[in-house]
């Protein structure tokens, strides 16, 4: 992470049996997808990953295994932020042991903190753990917004290297590479905001849609990194449907159903999460088809 990272990041899924139980065959799998189609680096453990649902001794080992399995070939980026800063703490200090390659810090969930408790919280992760850490921001589902002043002010501790925006407000996140981006890598947590971001200046994409389309997400945002916006907007207008409708129900509801459907992994999700409501299936599958994904004939 002495450079910055670039491109296409997945922030890859938890593959889980039917019972709810891990599926690290499948898991293993997609890493090798990822890595053979030119994604950038896994995210593991993260939203999409439902960390929020996994328990703290198999949260640690989830990240151990993926650095496994990795084998150095791309980069490994942990998510292990929390609602408590020691839970936090633990995580960071767990996935600096396995040998990830940064961590992804989500603001404290719930906890609905004020600025200089945010300063204060990431700040202290930063002086504790010798990381590169990514703050991660994404106030529809933790109540809670880091402000731009409270980033810039964290942009001064040597090991936070990032942002993952995911604000959803494409200003917002054009003034965080106006204002940030000589000391941040500024990344879209917002598949359909990516190439506009990208054009604008952020260094990749933390992406959802990564998981269904891994090649075609990293051509796109090979393509906007060199300048190339015309072939990028074609790969990207193919995706369109998939960055809005693997958001029908909440992330990662929609892109396990649909990688159930493609036959990548099982279909379990842990509770309070549940299968993709019929009602959205057919709008989930017309997204696939207008990616040009093929489905096994038993889908």
């Amino acid at each position: 992470m002495s450079n910055r990272l670039q491109g296409s990041l997945v922030a890859i899924v938890s593959p889980m049996r039917e019972d709810g139980n891990l599926d690290l065959a499948a898991f293993d799998r997609l890493i090798d997808w990822h890595v053979n189609s030119g994604t950038s680096g896994i995210v593991v453990t993260g939203t999409t990953g439902e960390s929020a649902t996994l328990g703290t001794e198999e949260h640690c080992k989830l990240v151990e295994h993926c650095v496994k399995t990795v084998d150095g070939r791309i980069p490994v980026i942990a998510g292990t932020g929390s609602n408590n800063t020691e839970e936090a703490l633990l995580f960071t200090r767990s996935a600096q042991e396995h040998g990830a390659n940064a961590c992804l810090l989500v603001t404290p969930y719930y906890t609905k903190p004020s600025q200089e408790g945010l300063y204060q919280h990431f700040s202290l992760l930063a002086e504790s753990v010798d990381i590169p850490q990514i703050l991660y921001n994404v106030p529809g589902r933790t109540a809670c917004d880091l402000s731009l002043a409270t980033v810039q002010r964290l942009a001064e501790h040597h090991n936070i290297v990032g942002i993952k925006d995911a604000t959803g407000d494409l200003q917002r996140g054009l003034e965080l590479i106006n204002t940030c981006g000589d000391k941040l890598a500024i990344y879209s947590g917002e598949d359909a905001l990516s190439l506009p971001l990208l054009v604008g200046g952020a260094d990749g994409v933390i992406s959802v849609t990564a998981n269904i389309a891994p090649a075609q997400m990293a051509a796109m945002c090979a393509a906007a990194l060199v300048g190339n916006e015309q072939a990028a907007r074609q790969i990207d207008n193919k995706l369109a449907l998939l960055h809005k409708n693997l958001f029908l129900e909440a992330n990662p509801v929609p892109v396990k159903w649909a990688m159930s459907k493609m036959g990548l992994i099982e279909a379990g999700i842990r509770l309070p999460l549940v299968r993709l409501h019929t009602d959205f299936h057919a709008q989930v599958l017309a997204a696939l088809e207008q990616a040009d994904i093929e489905l096994p004939r038993a889908a």
